[in-house]
């Protein structure tokens, strides 16, 4: 498994002011994805994480520094990377099976339509959503109509899932449900995602590393968490693992102070490029911490 699957080098944003001069959304920014893991970034509006996530979509450009996908520099939108929004962005007058067909004949333009609706139709089944193929958009809840939006990322099969908030709008009962769906599917297909998300507890549940931003602008990566959890937990064991609650802490405490607080008093010895690395655990912080990041 390769560490650098996915790399950000050193990027920065930077914006121009309405009176002159810029401002600095953050600089100097380094981490780093290997294959099949599936990162959260958590952090206060403003810290740049969708910044981040458009950087890697192609969608923005970074002002220094690159963002590198399995050793190629991201230089615009591609089908090798897929995103699920915080709406389902779904084309109305198409159906279930159309909107994720639409996708697979863009990514596949050779297939025959026979094989890009089988193919369709294989990750419509995957998201519980078998039946309901002929019906538009309109005819769904908003939960179904998500279900659509991960079936299409997912039917491309992108070296790169990016979610921004995908759940954020869902009732808690189907938002759980979706949770449990996603993660499923990315632990069976090995697929790689990036996350962002304001919910420590969906972060803790999904993640297998937890990126902390600071508060924007100039946002630093403070540091990147390993999550102590086993990979197959379950929803229902999460909150009774002897960890969980030292992780949940620790996310926490630097939600409400740290990353307000970081920057103005960062630790001795940090260094951007490597940002330190920490297992919370009940047993305190572990031989990891304060290892810093490839």
């Amino acid at each position: 498994m390769s560490d650098r699957y996915i790399s950000i080098e050193g990027i920065a944003r930077r914006y121009p002011k309405a009176g002159g001069g810029t401002t600095t959304v953050f600089e100097d920014l380094w981490f780093s994805m290997r294959k099949g893991e599936f990162v959260c970034v958590i952090g206060h509006s403003g810290c740049g994480k969708t910044t981040v996530l458009n950087i890697l979509n192609g969608l923005d450009a970074p002002d220094d520094g690159a963002a590198i996908v399995d050793g190629k520099a991201i230089e615009g939108p591609s089908l090798d990377r897929a995103v699920i929004f915080q709406g389902h962005s779904l084309l109305p007058w198409r159906s279930v099976l159309g909107n994720v067909a639409y996708a697979v004949a863009a990514k596949h333009r050779d297939w025959p339509k026979a094989k890009v609706t089988a193919h369709a139709m294989a990750f419509i089944e995957k998201v519980g959503l078998k039946g309901s193929e002929l019906k538009k958009p309109s005819e769904l809840s908003g939960g179904m109509k998500q279900r659509v939006g991960i079936a299409r990322a997912l039917s491309i099969e992108p070296k790169m899932m990016l979610m921004d908030e995908p759940f954020s709008a869902l009732d808690a009962l189907t938002r759980g449900t979706l949770q449990d769906e996603v993660r499923r599917i990315c632990l069976e297909t090995g697929q790689t995602a990036f996350m962002i998300t304001h919910d420590v507890d969906e972060a803790i549940y999904l993640a297998d590393r937890i990126v902390l931003m600071t508060n924007g602008p100039q946002a630093m990566i403070a540091e990147i968490v390993e999550n102590p959890l086993p990979r197959d937990r379950i929803r229902t064991e999460v909150h009774h693992h002897r960890d969980y609650y030292a992780i949940r802490n620790h996310l926490i405490d630097f939600l409400v102070v740290r990353s307000k607080s970081f920057r103005d008093a960062i630790p001795e010895g940090y260094d951007r490029r490597h940002p330190p690395v920490v297992r919370p655990s009940a047993d305190g912080p572990g031989p990891d911490a304060g290892r810093k990041a490839a």
